[in-house]
Formats: C-alpha cells, structure tokens, sequence
C-alpha cells in the first residue's frame, strides 16, 4: 500500500532588536555571562508590567508582507499557561486567536518543481529561558527570557522531507534578507517542529498528527521527517495505530523519541493578556512599513538574470546570500571595459568561492574586494595575464590583501605578448617537437593544443596563449 505524508512546519525565528520584548534588557546572547541582562520583568518577578517593543511589533509585520500575508488592523496578546523550569512567570506572552499575521503563502522550488506552501499565520512572543543540562543538574540561564520571537505557522501543505528542507531554506533566505533575524539554527536563533501524519493514498481524512521537536539543522530536519514517516508507515503496515504525542530527534541515534503526550490548546488556557494594550496596526503605519520591504530574493534573482544576462542557475546561486549578491553587483558596477557580468560571476562562483570555503570565511569577511576583483578581471581582458596567471594572482591577493596590480608587479607575473620573443620561443619548441609539428602539418589539428601547451611550459604560463597558437600556425604554415 502506498502512503502520503502531510506535513506542517512551526518555525521560531528571534528577532534582531536591540532590547528583550517587553522590557529594557539587551537583546544580546552571544558574548553575556549568564543571568547578566535580566531584570524584574523577564525574570518573572510579582508587580512589574510589560512594555511592548515596536520594533519587534514591526519586524514581524514586515515578515508578514514577504510572505504575502494579511495585516490585521486588530491584534492582541494572550497568556500561554503552563509550567517549566525555563519560563519564570508561569506563562508564556504569546498570541492566540488574533496574530499579527494571517493567510499568506511562500513559494518554492523542489527538485524543479514548483510549490505554493501556505501561512496560516505570523506570531509575535517572548522566548523562554535556555536551560543547560550538566550531568544530573539542569542550570537556567534568564539572558535568553524574553527575547522577541516570532512563530511562522505553515498549512499543512508539505509532503517530503524535500519539501521541508525547500521552505526553510527560502524562509531563512527571506529572513535574512529582511533583517529581521540571523536564521542561524546553529545559535538557536531558528528553530523549528515538524507536524507529520501519514495516511493511505486515496484516503480522505488525515492520519494522526505527530509533533517532532529538537530539529536544530537542516540536516536534522531531513532526516528526522524522512524517520517519523517512515516510521508511522510501519505502525499502520503492523495493523496498529498512531498516537498523538510529541517526539524528540535523537541526533545521536538518529532515531525520534517518546517525549509526552500532545498538549491540545485548552491546556494552555490561553486567555488575553490583562496587562497590554492590544494592538491597532493603521493604514499609515501599514504603509510605513511596506515601504522598507526590500527586494527580495525571487526579484533579486529574476532581476540578475535579466538586467546582468547571466545563466539561472548562477543566479540563484548568487542570490542565495544577500551579502553574495551585493558583492557581485559591486564588482560588476567596478569593471570597466569589456568585463562581462557572467564573467564576474564565474570567478565569485568559482574560485573566491574555493577560497572561502577553505578559509572557513564568508564573503564579508573576504580580503579581496569586489573592486580588487574588478581590477584582477581588468588585467585579464586587457592582456596583461592570462586566465592560469589571474587563479595565482587571486590566491596571492586574498592571503596578502594585496592588489593585483601590485603582485604582477612585483612578481614578473606579466604576459607575454611582445610578438619577436613569442615567435623566438615557438621556433624552439617546433624544433624540439619535429614529430607533432609534422603532424599538424599533414591536417592533424588536434595536435596544436599541445604545442601550445609546450610554449606555456616553458614560459611558466605566462605566454599569451591565443597569440602562440596564431604564431605556430604561421610558422608551420611558412615552413611546409
């Protein structure tokens, strides 16, 4: 019997703020000892009252509008109730039945498929405490309580664990392009749960829903929905039935985990928080904030292909990384003369990419400019090196910070060109290769490649390659 899955995805995403959600503590985890930004409102204490952070307020509603959602006028808070180590009031500020954000959609591509995944809604809430487990004791660390966060609630519209990996992948992008949050799984800044059923292909009704949690990667993601499906196929195939619980990703087994049974709205005793005021979100203020939407990736994209003339794929590659795609804009908006975008994109793609990636760098980070870059490609187009010389002169520049102009310099790095001396080397070469030279010389044209490649070698690649292959021809065609 076949099976189809379904699949729901909660995604928490921190947002970059420069105070907690509802009171005046940094909004910084990284480098603070713990427990040293808190104060009486995000640790809970009896009498303070929470102040709503506007910022937050409009970073998620700017999210809202990229993923093509509806603006309410009309939004509240609500109390979250339930009790654990890491939530110090005994509730969680939260929202419940009137979200910043409803019914919108993000568009994907999975395996050269498109799909339209939709939103059920964007949330605004306050993230809880970070507990770290040592041994047979669990210390809290309150730095983290309170930190705004917002909760993207997909439909039940993904069916793989592709799917998943597709929708986080452009949400994160989203998210980043915005600035709204790093999207970093790593740091904790998103996270995740996967809401899997499956059931009969052909059955109407959905099968029973299981929430997966500890989905802390891409990696995770993957392979912890492609499990629980397989996993709930294996229960139905034995005759047995499904349990609506909440499952763990054991990352070290690979394998989910029993961890409770699903808690259902009503446990929460959601009710509206008595101590904020709802919020009004004007025509005004809507525009305001429409109006910072930049471009996002899709336009960007499309955008590079059409105005840059470069190949798709490269675009999507490029685009993938908003600090990527500005870095070839500037690059390309450096070159002068005959530099092609598609040129510029085959280095950045090529190897700035190899030397980033063995660095262990991103391209903020890269010592070489997009206008060392352009001056690199300049030397190219006009001559001065050739294309093996400027994949020497690039490692060069991006371990010294140097530029090019400097290093071929300085290092005898020019191309040959001069049009006596080339002829001077080929002469040389064609007497000590009689045998291919003859070849060539009977309509074997294959053969002038390696020729070619003699005078490279005995120039160290410095020769210009496209003006020795015109002379060997002339040579060899003077002396038939």
């Amino acid at each position: 019997m076949e099976y189809v899955a379904t699949i729901g995805m909660e995604v928490h995403a921190q947002i970059l703020t420069q105070t907690k959600m509802f009171c005046g503590c940094p909004n910084e985890l990284t480098s603070a000892a713990p427990n040293t930004h808190t104060c009486p409102v995000c640790l809970g204490m009896p009498g303070v009252l929470p102040v709503i952070n506007r910022v937050a307020v409009e970073a998620t509603v700017l999210t809202g509008m990229a993923l093509n959602c509806t603006i309410p006028s009309f939004s509240k808070f609500d109390r979250k109730n339930y009790h654990y180590p890491d939530l110090p009031k005994g509730y969680q500020i939260s929202q419940y039945d009137l979200p910043l954000c409803t019914s919108g959609h993000l568009d994907v591509t999975v395996e050269g498929d498109a799909r339209r995944i939709g939103i059920r809604r964007v949330h605004l809430e306050e993230d809880t405490a970070r507990l770290v487990h040592q041994g047979g004791v669990s210390l809290v660390d309150f730095n983290r309580s309170g930190v705004p966060l917002m909760e993207i609630v997909t439909e039940a519209d993904l069916h793989s664990a592709e799917d998943a990996y597709a929708y986080l992948s452009k949400l994160r992008q989203i998210l980043r392009y915005l600035g709204v949050s790093t999207g970093n799984m790593e740091d904790g800044a998103m996270r995740c749960e996967a809401n899997i059923s499956v059931r009969p292909e052909g059955a109407e009704v959905l099968g029973t829903k299981v929430e997966v949690k500890n989905l802390n990667s891409f990696r995770s993601v993957r392979m912890a929905i492609a499990y629980e499906i397989e996993r709930q196929i294996a229960v139905l195939e034995q005759g047995g039935r499904v349990q609506q619980v909440t499952m763990g990703w054991d990352e070290t087994n690979h394998r989910t985990l029993f961890q409770r049974s699903k808690e259902g709205a009503e446990d929460y005793r959601y009710f509206p928080e008595p101590d904020l005021p709802p919020i009004e979100v004007d025509e005004e203020w809507r525009a305001g904030i429409r109006c910072r939407l930049p471009e996002l990736p899709d336009e960007k994209e499309e955008r590079f292909t059409q105005s840059y003339g470069i190949r798709e794929a490269d675009a999507a590659l490029l685009t993938q990384d908003l600090q990527v795609a500005n870095y070839f804009e500037a690059a390309c908006a450096a070159c002068e003369g005959p530099t092609s975008p598609q040129t510029v994109a085959n280095w950045v793609l090529g190897d700035l990419y190899r030397l980033l990636g063995a660095s262990g760098s991103d391209i903020q980070a890269c010592p070489v400019r997009p206008e060392g870059l352009a001056s690199l490609l300049a030397l190219v187009e006009s001559g001065k090196i050739n294309g093996t010389t400027a994949k020497d002169v690039l490692n060069e520049m991006f371990a010294s910070g140097r530029s090019a102009e400097e290093i071929v310099k300085n290092k005898g790095l020019a191309q040959i060109s001069d049009e006596d001396t080339l002829t001077e080397i080929v002469l040389s070469v064609l007497d000590q290769n009689p045998g291919p030279a003859q070849q060539y010389r009977e309509g074997k044209l294959q053969v002038l490649g390696f020729l070619v490649g003699q005078v490279m070698r005995q120039t160290r690649g410095q020769a210009n390659a496209q003006a020795v292959a015109e002379i060997i021809k002339t040579e060899l065609a003077r002396q038939s």
